[in-house]
């Protein structure tokens, strides 16, 4: 019996019909091959009645028609057979001999018909599983051009080609051996995050998504999914903010491990550090016994180590350029599990249109991060990032989020303190803090000091 595979291309109606076909074209040979009836022609020594062609048997009582006449003593000899040949005499009982032959043929047909419709049941079931995967991956497929036309951008619109590759050595014009010691594979980031599973999202905005992972190595990461569409339209500026963001090492920055961009998922992926302690926005507005208000000394160990990545990024050293960071806050402060700040998103904004830019930084503006000259000239510059700082130093001050309600500047000392640190604080400490502070929040973005100078500051007094 041969069956004929389907073809996975047709809809489900038209490989349901073909399959019955098969299941009754199958079905009607074998009730065909059993209405031939008992056939005994290759077996001259059979005998009995209700059979035209078949010898009447000698002996035969009435009583017992269809009994052939025994053997006699002596005719066969089946000492020697095995026991599997010894002739079955339990089949028959009561002076009556079953029809085993027959039985036997009914059997085979109920046999293979059992079969067959096995075997259609498992077809079809396989059939339809095959459809609803290739369903899924359509969907998925979908959903995805479904996250880029729903972006928050309205000014991208810009679909990148099927093709899109920013890391073919085909496209560029200059050597990407540089990038290749940063480079992991797709099946890396699936493996590390468990194919992009629920359960390690920790973050999800329209442009972008970060997961936790694991690396082989065993060692914990944070992976970071920007949709292509966010990502710069040009490769080659694609690549200069890849090759920036490399090269950016500090002890107070959050280390870049390696990328990935996936053609065929249109992403691009950054693997970073994973940090234990969270961020910094984590630490405020908290309870007095929450477990997570942070003592004095930490909070100015932390305050440098920010101070200190800024001013690594402004400064211009040989082949580095000054950056600035464009989206500091409490959320893009990381702790290690020492409570060493460390500054997340170095350089982002490299790879980034400057559409998805600007909208994350709705969010910091909300959160009084932005200067004021910002919605006039629409540009941040070092003095930006200066501003930022300052927000941040006024927000470990206070324990607080949102600061634009307090009176920092001019305000009692102690009144302006966290009052979770139960005034277990340094008065002439939190004194420098708030003067470092209300310098960087100036209205003025040339009446700030620049970051170089606040390091001699907070190193000479704090």
């Amino acid at each position: 019996m041969r069956f004929v595979e389907v073809n996975p291309r047709l809809n489900s109606k038209t490989a349901l019909n073909y399959v019955l076909i098969q299941f009754v074209c199958v079905l009607g040979a074998a009730l065909i091959r059993l209405r031939g009836g008992f056939q005994y022609m290759n077996n001259p020594g059979l005998c009995g009645t209700g059979f035209a062609d078949l010898g009447s048997c000698k002996g035969v009582s009435t009583s017992e028609p269809v009994r052939p006449e025994p053997y006699e003593p002596g005719d066969i000899s089946t000492k020697d057979l095995p026991a599997s040949m010894e002739p079955q005499r339990e089949s028959c009982g009561g002076g009556h001999c079953k029809r085993t032959s027959k039985s036997s043929k009914i059997g085979l047909v109920f046999t293979v018909i059992g079969l067959v419709f096995a075997s259609t049941v498992a077809g079809l079931l396989l059939l339809f599983w095959r459809r609803s995967q290739i369903q899924k991956i359509g969907s998925s497929d979908n959903r995805l051009k479904q996250v880029c036309k729903k972006s928050a951008f309205p000014l991208i619109s810009l679909e990148y080609s099927d093709g899109w590759d920013p890391l073919d050595k085909g496209r560029c014009g200059y050597s990407q051996e540089f990038l290749e010691s940063f480079m992991f594979n797709l099946e890396e980031v699936e493996r590390a995050t468990q194919i992009f599973s629920e359960v390690n999202l920790l973050g999800k905005s329209d442009s972008s998504a970060v997961y936790r992972g694991v690396l082989r190595d065993g060692s914990a990461v944070t992976i970071k999914c920007i949709a292509k569409t966010s990502c710069k339209s040009d490769e080659g500026e694609f690549l200069k903010g890849l090759k920036i963001l490399t090269s950016l090492r500090h002890e107070n920055l959050v280390r870049l491990r390696g990328f990935c961009c996936s053609k065929g998922r249109g992403e691009c992926f950054l693997i970073y550090d994973s940090l234990s302690n969270g961020s910094l926005l984590q630490y405020l507005d908290v309870k007095r016994n929450s477990g997570r208000v942070l003592d004095w000394s930490t909070r100015v160990f932390i305050i440098r180590g920010i101070a200190k990545g800024i001013d690594y990024l402004h400064r211009k050293k040989g082949s580095k350029h000054g950056i600035v960071h464009q989206n500091i806050s409490a959320e893009n402060v990381l702790l290690d599990a020492g409570y060493k700040a460390l500054l997340a998103d170095s350089g982002l904004h490299k790879l980034l249109e400057d559409d998805v830019v600007f909208s994350a930084l709705k969010a910091s503006a909300a959160m009084g991060y932005l200067p004021p000259e910002y919605t006039k000239t629409g540009r941040l510059t070092e003095k930006s990032d200066v501003y930022a700082f300052g927000v941040i130093v006024f927000q470990l001050l206070t324990g607080k989020r949102d600061i634009t309600q307090l009176n920092c500047q001019s305000g009692i000392l102690k009144d302006i303190v966290d009052e979770n640190l139960e005034g277990m604080f340094s008065e002439s400490e939190a004194t420098k803090l708030r003067r470092v502070a209300v310098l960087c929040t100036h209205e003025s973005p040339h009446l700030r000091p620049s970051m170089d100078t606040l390091m001699l500051e907070l190193d000479d007094n704090v």
